[in-house]
């Protein structure tokens, strides 16, 4: 395959562990995961995942709403690292488009990685407002688009197709990990995926005759160590 794989998750034992796994090309953090991960102090976060991810490109989210406080948190992230990426919302809470932001930090050489995408409209705008020298990562969320009943594929290719130059199109939101497989047939340059699905990888190409035996035994072996009855 030659789709790039971006460990999602923010547990900093797992983001150390994964950075010496070469399948592993880079990271992607936001705050919800952080919160999950009960990270507390957020510059102490990224300065110990920085401790560790020292080549490796890793993003980092900003959270202010008010296109002022976002700026400056935006080349705030900027400055910790060459390997940054700063996570953008296309949209702030308010609906508020994110491009003139987008545009101006990208004028001033800020890597970025544009996330919560979701329609062909906003992918459109975002070629027009990131800055082809330098590198970005749009993050089309396939896996809530797919949630939703749409299919992200021909968004996805849509995006690959017409993307700048330095811009890599990422596969975000991933469920299986037969979207691993979708993504690469797509022409996807990254897809993240998340730690518990990263364990599954190793199954491709498995003989499924032996994995349904496999299965059957799984089955069988805790009925038996439960101690059913009938």
């Amino acid at each position: 395959m030659n789709i790039k794989i971006y460990a999602d998750g923010s547990r900093l034992n797992e983001i150390v562990a994964f950075n010496e796994d070469p399948r592993i090309a880079g990271f992607t953090t936001n705050p919800t995961l952080m919160r999950k991960a009960g990270v507390t102090d957020y510059t102490e976060f990224i300065k110990e995942v920085l401790g560790a991810v020292k080549e490796k490109p890793i993003s980092f989210e900003i959270f202010a709403d008010e296109f002022d406080a976002m700026e400056y948190q935006v080349r705030k992230l900027a400055e910790f690292g060459e390997n940054v990426y700063v996570k953008i919302p296309v949209t702030n809470t308010k609906g508020q488009l994110s491009y003139g932001l987008i545009e101006r930090v990208t004028s001033s050489g800020v890597k970025v990685n544009v996330t919560a995408v979701f329609t062909p409209a906003q992918v459109r705008e975002l070629n027009s407002c990131l800055n082809p020298k330098v590198p970005s990562i749009v993050s089309i969320f396939a896996g809530r688009i797919a949630d939703t009943g749409v299919d992200p594929v021909p968004l996805v290719k849509s995006a690959v197709a017409n993307k700048i130059d330095n811009c890599d199109i990422l596969w975000a939101s991933t469920r299986t990990v037969y979207n691993v497989y979708e993504a690469n047939r797509a022409g996807c340059d990254i897809i993240t995926v998340t730690t518990d699905l990263l364990g599954k990888l190793n199954l491709g190409g498995k003989d499924l005759a032996e994995y349904s035996l496999e299965t059957v035994k799984m089955f069988y072996d805790d009925a038996q160590a439960a101690g059913y009855t009938l």
